[in-house]
């Protein structure tokens, strides 16, 4: 409706194309004002005319269409009453095929997304979860979108911390110790060693001292290394399937490790590299920041190398339209850096297609979590903890449940409640823990959204296959509830696109908590157990399409759903 609301306006200003127009054209504040009003200001320059005149002229040029009740002059604005009845049928016919939302726009095209990324050797925290669930739902959104998505996880697998964890193994540790607790046993070491290093600053040399045999392939490094490797790797998969995610890739910087030479030559042969105090670097003080580090004074390379070495790579590999890098906003110079020194390599593309997507911090009960000081919450216990109040709710509100579907929703519920907790904020805000919000059925939580969906499932079960169609009585729908709910429902497409353009799963979460809400308003003002068929059928074809919205808005965001709660 609106866009047809923008041809009538197309049609009768010269001065302005259609995408001004969409631009310019607004949803009013108040219902008796209209459902769309075209504000008159911005052609009053131009046109040399009071924006009053303007907005008659332009209503006086337009023929009032079918789909329009009447068309109004208040003031500078030109304001549109649609008919609620066609609305309605143009809302239905559109959203109710299963495809609805998708689009081809990505088509032939490839998106990577480099998120999650935990470091080796340290446990799975809570602070992960934002970069995890951020990215896996910037997957799913350009996915939707048609986009060709490659998932990769860039695990912190190579640098000097790992020099640090062998001095710290071999002086303090054990094999039978690291076997029998496995990564908590690393982070034991790990934290002893700073502990002793802040007392023996002579340990800091052995842990550089190590990781260069790692760099030039010390058989005993690698070994150590490796071993450590894999007992995180298998920690983090525990996790990721906890939360029902997947990766494409598990290319973490040791991938990289052979790629740095020719990084190193590049740069060379480009002019890029001088000499500052024994270390290699990339004089970036033309554009305001600070030297991008190649090669430390001991010949090792540093993550600034590697992350060259990894956009080479995903550009020849992948030949990506924009490759996506989800971290912590603390993080922003470094690939500032990197980002530039791809230009400076010839790069046209990097401009456009590397894009660093930044997050704020995320604490419980307003500390902030440090790996280095021990003060650790694993992901995984958040998530375990999170299931087990939504069992206790649902223990308590829902007992008639078997004990298998109770399991499976507390699990869906519970793991829902903490992604869907960080991805209603704005990414870059920072995330607070509170158990009493997220794990709560009513007001703007995952709960709320998926006991929505469970309801419209509860209803359409008591009509047996019970399929939506077009074939209703679309004036049952134009009661100011509906007409609210089938706003919702058409905006969906365009919820999708913006956080597409925004890099902002936010969007998602609080269009989902909007639908949810029209619909329970919906609900409590129209009756869908009666007994005209006419009346039935048109509202379980709306209740229809807007539980599978519902659950595609939280496919989204990386969050299932449960029929039963």
């Amino acid at each position: 409706m609106k866009n047809k609301i923008i041809e009538l306006l197309n049609g009768a200003i010269d001065i302005l194309d259609t995408a001004q127009i969409t631009d310019i054209l607004e949803e009013p504040p108040k219902k008796e004002l209209g459902d769309y009003a075209f504000p008159c200001f911005r052609l009053a320059k131009e046109m040399h005319k009071a924006p009053q005149m303007i907005a008659s002229e332009i209503a006086e040029k337009i023929e009032k269409p079918d789909f329009v009740d009447r068309i109004e002059v208040q003031g500078a604005y030109v304001n549109f009453f649609v008919n609620k009845t066609q609305n309605a049928e143009g809302v239905i016919a559109a959203s109710i095929d299963d495809s609805y939302g998708s689009s081809e726009e990505g088509k032939g095209k490839v998106i990577c997304i480099d998120y999650s990324s935990p470091n080796v050797a340290k446990n799975f925290h809570v602070g992960h979860l934002r970069t995890t669930v951020i990215g896996n739902s910037l997957y799913k959104i350009y996915s939707k979108l048609g986009y060709k998505v490659e998932r990769i996880n860039h695990l912190g697998d190579w640098g000097t911390q790992f020099g640090k964890l062998i001095v710290a193994y071999k002086k303090w540790g054990s094999e039978e110790e690291v076997k029998e607790k496995g990564i908590e046993e690393l982070m034991r070491l790990y934290v002893l060693f700073h502990d002793e290093a802040d007392k023996d600053e002579a340990l800091f040399d052995e842990a550089r001292a190590w990781f260069h045999k790692m760099e030039i392939g010390d058989e005993e490094a690698l070994s150590i290394w490796k071993w450590f490797f894999d007992i995180s790797l298998e920690e983090f998969k525990r996790t990721y399937a906890l939360m029902g995610m997947e990766f494409d890739h598990f290319t973490g910087e040791s991938f990289y490790r052979d790629m740095t030479g020719d990084v190193v030559n590049e740069l060379t042969e480009k002019g890029l590299l001088t000499d500052s105090e024994g270390a290699k670097i990339v004089d970036l003080s033309e554009y305001d920041m600070a030297p991008c580090l190649i090669l430390k004074n001991d010949g090792s390379s540093i993550y600034a190398t590697r992350d060259i070495a990894a956009v080479e790579y995903r550009k020849k590999t992948y030949n990506f339209e924009k490759c996506l890098y989800v971290t912590g906003q603390e993080q922003k110079l470094h690939f500032a850096q990197v980002f530039k020194v791809m230009e400076l390599l010839g790069n046209e593309w990097a401009k456009d297609s590397l894009i660093h997507i930044p997050y704020g911090l995320v604490s419980l009960a307003g500390e902030k979590l440090s790996t280095r000081g021990g003060n650790v919450i694993y992901a995984e216990d958040i998530l375990k903890e999170a299931i087990s109040k939504i069992r206790e709710i649902i223990d308590e509100k829902n007992p008639d449940l078997s004990d298998e579907e109770k399991e499976e929703a507390s699990r869906i519920v519970g793991v829902g409640a903490v992604i869907f907790n960080d991805l209603y904020n704005q990414r870059i805000k920072d995330v607070s823990f509170s158990w009493s919000h997220i794990t709560s059925f009513e007001g703007e939580t995952g709960p709320y959204v998926q006991y929505t969906y469970a309801r419209c499932s509860s209803i359409l079960r008591n009509f047996d296959n019970f399929k939506p169609s077009t074939d209703i009585d679309y004036s049952v729908l134009t009661d100011e509830t509906s007409t609210e709910l089938l706003k919702e429902i058409s905006r969906f497409p365009a919820i999708i696109s913006e956080a597409a353009e925004r890099y902002e799963p936010s969007v998602i979460a609080r269009y989902a908590v909007d639908l949810a809400q029209a619909f329970n308003r919906f609900y409590t003002e129209n009756r869908i157990m009666v007994d005209d068929t006419k009346i039935r059928d048109t509202r379980c074809t709306v209740t229809a399409i807007t539980r599978r919205i519902l659950k595609d808005s939280l496919d989204l965001l990386g969050i299932g759903v449960v029929e039963k709660m």
